[in-house]
């Protein structure tokens, strides 16, 4: 069936502002949003099993025999669930899957946002010093998009609509 020329004017700009509106939807049901990676490597034991929504951005992939460990660099959330790189960062943390994660996909410098539960805390070694990170179960993952639309926080559109014709 072929659409009516009439047709093209209304649906075309309701394609594009679906596409617009498409990203991540986390069920954040039982997340505890007052917490941070930083709140959490102070008062540990109270977190375990605790479901979390956090982002940031990649540090490190390391691969082993059965999940995968991803360093996280957390910063706040905007609405949409994504990190803000402009605020302060709220501390380190671990998040850890289950099987394979590729780490070209996984890249250092991409940005991630993440839900699971709280497993446990980690003392790692960082040059002279102990750093402990919080170990996130990821349940859902989402690597933001890297193209210049997608990185900005605020929607910009743009584009033209029309008939015409040039030589």
């Amino acid at each position: 069936m072929i659409p009516r020329p009439g047709c093209i004017p209304v649906v075309l700009p309701l394609l594009l502002l679906g596409a617009c509106a498409s990203g991540p939807t986390f069920d954040t049901s039982q997340v505890d949003r007052s917490l941070t990676p930083a709140s959490i490597t102070a008062s540990p034991q109270y977190a375990k099993g605790t479901q979390v929504l956090w982002g940031g951005i990649i540090l490190g992939v390391t691969n082993l025999a059965n999940s995968t460990l991803i360093e996280m660099l957390a910063y706040p959330l905007d609405s949409r669930g994504k990190p803000q790189r402009d605020a302060a960062p709220q501390g380190h943390f671990l998040l850890e899957q289950s099987g394979f994660l590729e780490p070209v996909f996984y890249a250092n410098g991409k940005l991630l946002t993440v839900t699971g539960a709280v497993l446990r805390t980690e003392t790692e070694k960082v040059g002279e010093s102990q750093q402990i990170y919080p170990v996130v179960s990821a349940k859902e993952l989402y690597i933001w998009p890297t193209d210049s639309f997608h990185d900005d926080s605020s929607l910009q559109f743009g584009g033209a609509i029309g008939v015409g014709s040039g030589f």
